[in-house]
C-alpha cells in the first residue's frame, strides 16, 4: 500500500512540474508564504476577535490552530518522520528554499489552514467569508505540493487533520461554553 502511494506521489510530483510556469511560480510561493506560521490565519483571526458577535469564533480558532500545530508539527512529524521531496532533489530543481523543518507529513500549511477553514464554516459564518477562505486553505494546500516540498498525500492528510482539530474545536467550545451564552456577555 506504501509502495503505490508512494508511486502515486512521484506521478503527480511529474504532472504539476508539467504546469510549473514564472508567473505561477510567483503566485504559489506568495501563497505559500502567507500560510507561513499561519500569518494569514492569524489577521483573519484578528478580524473575528475584533468583532463582538465573532468573537467567540476567533478564539476556538486560536485553540484548533493551536491543536492542529501540537498534533501535526509536535507529534506525527515527529513520529513519521517522512523526508520532504525537496531535501531529495538538486538545488537546480527547487523552487525554493528548503523549509526549517526536516520532515513532511502531515503539512502543517494545508492542516492549520484547514483548522481554520472547518471553524470558520462549522461556526456558521456566511457563505461569503467561508467561500474565500476555503479556496485560499485550497490554494496553500496546491502550494505545497507545487513547490514540491510537500508530497500529495502530506497535503491530503493536512486537510484531514485540520479538519478533525477545527470541528473538534467547535463541538469543545460549544460543550464547555456555548455561543449563546458568550455572546450574551455585555462588552
Amino acid at each position: 500500500m506504501f509502495a503505490r502511494l508512494k508511486n502515486l506521489d512521484e506521478r503527480i510530483f511529474d504532472n504539476i512540474t508539467r504546469i510549473h510556469k514564472p508567473a505561477m511560480n510567483k503566485i504559489m510561493l506568495t501563497a505559500s508564504r502567507m500560510g507561513n506560521a499561519g500569518i494569514v490565519w492569524w489577521f483573519v483571526c484578528l478580524g473575528f476577535l475584533i468583532h463582538p458577535y465573532w468573537r467567540f469564533t476567533g478564539l476556538v480558532i486560536i485553540f484548533a490552530i493551536g491543536l492542529t500545530s501540537l498534533m501535526g508539527e509536535g507529534i506525527i512529524k515527529h513520529t513519521v518522520k517522512r523526508v520532504r521531496p525537496c531535501h531529495e532533489m538538486e538545488e537546480e530543481d527547487k523552487l525554493m528554499n528548503n523549509p526549517r523543518t526536516f520532515y513532511s507529513f502531515p503539512s502543517g500549511h494545508t492542516a492549520s489552514s484547514f483548522a481554520v477553514t472547518s471553524v470558520i464554516i462549522f461556526s456558521g459564518c456566511p457563505v461569503y467569508v467561508c467561500l474565500p477562505i476555503a479556496l485560499f486553505s485550497a490554494t496553500i494546500g496546491f502550494s505545497r505540493v507545487y513547490l514540491r516540498v510537500h508530497y500529495l498525500t502530506d497535503v491530503v492528510v493536512g486537510m484531514l487533520l485540520g479538519t478533525v482539530c477545527g470541528i473538534a474545536s467547535v463541538m469543545l467550545f460549544n460543550a464547555i461554553v456555548p455561543p449563546e451564552v458568550f455572546y450574551n456577555i455585555q462588552y
